[in-house]
């Protein structure tokens, strides 16, 4: 069963919040699921980041985040432990960036990391 934690090894910006809550709203997701937030071998720079829409799993720590269920796989946490999630909504942008103190490189596309 999943363990619920008090400290959430990543944060994410009052934009980034907004955005969740609202594309909650507007994809009606189920109220039993979390954002999982995660990482995954691939992409440019060897991993790239899980975000998403999940039920928690038995693996799993879950957070609260400013009234956000947040779901991460206890293995991840090494990999984004202080890492800010912020939403850009500009001419040039639009989407979620990862700001990532663990990353010792990152790509271009800005979803891919080398730990």
């Amino acid at each position: 069963m999943a363990t619920v934690a008090t400290l959430a090894p990543i944060t994410l910006t009052d934009r980034a919040v907004v955005e969740v809550k609202n594309i909650i709203q507007e994809k009606n997701v189920p109220a039993d699921y979390g954002l999982r937030i995660g990482v995954q071998g691939g992409g440019c720079s060897g991993m790239s980041y899980l975000l998403g829409f999940d039920k928690a799993k038995d693996a799993d720590e879950t957070y609260d985040l400013d009234g956000l269920k947040l779901i991460m796989d206890k293995k991840h946490a090494m990999y984004v432990l202080g890492m800010e999630v912020d939403f850009q909504d500009g001419l040039n942008a639009r989407g979620f960036v990862f700001n990532n103190p663990q990353a010792k490189s990152t790509c271009g596309c800005g979803s891919s990391f080398s730990a």
